[in-house]
């Protein structure tokens, strides 16, 4: 995995950007970091400088191909992200080393607060920029389908479940003949956004069975732990009889499970996985900055896949450099944009955004000062 994505290109206006993206364009960045040469003048308030980005690397093939689109029509403008994990790229926004950050785990109030004294001394705004399923992926020779509950998965992943054969899994899967290879669940290491959806999903969805509250670091030892999305793909297909959770985008040539669903059994994909944006709910209904969502995964209901990822955009209101406020702005409503959400589902598979989470997005941009 390519630690840090780097895109310069030609620089465009905001008029002009407007013009070719489905959101006018005008940004903002956090503290310095920003060697920006404005480009502007009066009348163009073109983009310009460098940003930095930080976090998710679930959401590495969306940033990349936002990246590439957005510098492509923005001349003196450069973007960097580097996907470092949800956890580090909080941690580098609340100390203000990146302009801006994305997280599989909303920032919480002590986050928020942090960043205030620290390195966004405007008031932090978020808000859902990525869905996509997290794919249950597994690597079991002669296995090219699998169903499986929320319960089955909770006690697998909790060491209960100990081999492939077990009854458990059978009885969801008749006719399928179950090796008694021994199962080696594969977790991330790293302070994982992904790992808290994850287990979210299965404190919702299988109450009895586990019992861990959900967090971004993964509460159960005794599998095999693995760095970043790659890592945990490339350590389930190292092992016969591993299982693991990952973004769906970037499981590569690994098979996905069944989830169940109500009465069924579903295929991940990311029209499944936009259903459940249906019934999510927002953590702070008065908030003009923060538009965290909550999402129901022990009720989702017939033809909803449950086990989702929703990463958040995170930036500052305030930054110390008007330039690279414009320029973090105007980058984050190109994702946020038709062409952007289009981009994103053709490169990694994600869910667009629904017309109320655009309007959510754009509220919080709004409140970026460019002046």
């Amino acid at each position: 995995m390519t630690r840090s994505t780097r895109s310069r290109k030609v620089l465009t206006t905001t008029a002009a950007l407007a013009l070719t993206f489905s959101m006018a364009a005008c940004g903002a960045g956090n503290e310095g970091g920003s060697d920006s040469t404005s480009g502007s003048d009066s009348s163009s308030d073109a983009v310009a400088g460098t940003i930095k980005g930080a976090g998710a690397s679930s959401m590495e093939k969306a940033q990349n191909e936002w990246i590439a689109k957005f510098t492509d029509e923005a001349p003196d403008a450069t973007v960097e992200y580097a996907p470092d994990g949800s956890g580090t790229g909080r941690e580098k926004f609340i100390n203000g080393a990146v302009n801006f950050a994305g997280t599989d785990s909303a920032m919480s109030e002590e986050e928020i607060a942090s960043a205030k004294e620290k390195g966004c001394t405007g008031e932090t705004i978020q808000f859902p920029i990525y869905v996509s399923p997290i794919a249950v992926a597994f690597n079991l020779k002669g296995v090219d389908s699998l169903n499986l509950s929320a319960p089955v998965i909770a006690d697998i992943f909790s060491g209960k479940i100990k081999t492939w054969n077990d009854p458990a899994i059978a009885k969801d899967n008749k006719g399928v003949t179950l090796p008694d290879t021994k199962i080696t669940p594969v977790n991330r290491s790293d302070e994982s956004g992904t790992s808290k959806n994850f287990s979210s999903y299965l404190a919702e969805a299988a109450p009895e069975n586990w019992k861990h509250e959900p967090d971004d670091v993964w509460p159960v030892k005794g599998g095999e732990a693995a760095k970043g999305t790659s890592g945990v793909v490339d350590t389930i297909g190292a092992g016969e009889g591993n299982i693991g959770y990952a973004d769906a985008s970037q499981i590569g040539d690994l098979t996905a499970a069944k989830i169940k669903a109500g009465k069924e059994f579903i295929e991940y994909s990311p029209d499944a996985a936009a259903k459940i944006l249906e019934s999510a709910k927002r953590t702070d209904e008065s908030s003009a900055t923060n538009f965290a969502v909550k999402l129901d995964r022990g009720n989702a209901g017939e033809g909803v896949y449950p086990v989702v990822l929703v990463s958040y955009a995170v930036a500052c209101t305030d930054y110390k450099d008007p330039e690279t406020a414009k320029t973090v702005k105007a980058y984050l409503e190109y994702a946020i944009s038709e062409d952007g959400q289009k981009a994103s589902t053709d490169a990694a598979g994600s869910a667009a955004l629904s017309e109320g989470s655009t309007k959510s997005a754009t509220s919080a941009l709004d409140q970026i000062k460019t002046d």
